[in-house]
């Protein structure tokens, strides 16, 4: 075999692996906007199809990282070919715990049953998915065409979703001191909350695999993080 029918077949390896974990990251940000969705409108068919969903994001995963070992194993890549790989799998696992985390989500349809619905905490909730799926199809993107300047605005923005969330549990504290009746569904929302703050650590976290494939070393700079959303900070007058 030539050195030009290797590269070209370790070049075709590489677009079958950017085409899975792209495909993948479609998946993601779907179950992003569904499981909250059902969230918001109390949609228990449509949670269930979000849990029901995760199980393909696994499957995913999985055949990205036998694709990813096989073409290790065969082409023996160096430096900034090996990165690639690396990159994907890298990538194809925040993609599999951000798709954990929407299942997370929609699980939480069913629980809340009751009559409290403030709309300032549903636009809340609402501003901070949109945030953060739109980071995450910005960082995938990034990923995709190899473009360190944007995949950095992502990583920079992650103070700002931090921020909505601190916010968001002041005002569920709030609500959830001002009548005992609200704190079955404040918790909910709670954890809700958190794990979309959390799916925004994961774009920074592709943010920086970007940054190791191109730069070839990993981000040392300080991740710009507004997080205070344990309960002692976010309560009201701490």
């Amino acid at each position: 075999m030539g050195f030009e029918h290797t590269t070209k077949a370790f070049d075709g390896d590489l677009q079958e692996l950017t085409r899975l974990v792209a495909e993948m990251g479609g998946l993601a940000e779907r179950q992003i906007v569904d499981s909250v969705d059902a969230l918001i409108r109390r949609d228990i068919p449509l949670g269930a199809r979000v849990v029901a969903a995760d199980a393909e994001i696994d499957q995913m995963q999985r055949t990205i990282e036998e694709r990813a070992v096989l073409t290790i194993a065969r082409r023996q890549p160096m430096a900034v070919d090996l990165r690639e790989i690396v990159g994907a799998m890298r990538v194809a696992t925040d993609l599999e715990r951000i798709g954990d985390l929407s299942k997370n989500i929609a699980k939480r349809v069913t629980a809340l049953d009751s009559d409290f619905h403030p709309l300032k905490l549903i636009r809340g909730l609402e501003h901070m998915t949109d945030l953060v799926q739109s980071q995450i199809k910005s960082v995938l993107d990034a990923y995709t065409a190899h473009d360190l300047p944007a995949a950095m605005v992502v990583w920079n923005g992650d103070e700002e979703v931090d921020a909505i969330c601190t916010s968001l549990f002041r005002e569920l504290l709030t609500y959830m001191m001002e009548d005992p009746r609200n704190i079955s569904f404040c918790i909910h929302l709670m954890f809700c909350a958190k794990n979309i703050e959390r799916i925004g650590d994961h774009a920074t976290n592709i943010a920086e695999t970007v940054f190791y494939m191109i730069e070839g070393q990993q981000l040392l700079e300080k991740r710009p993080k507004g997080d205070m959303t344990n309960f002692a900070s976010a309560t009201p007058g701490n």
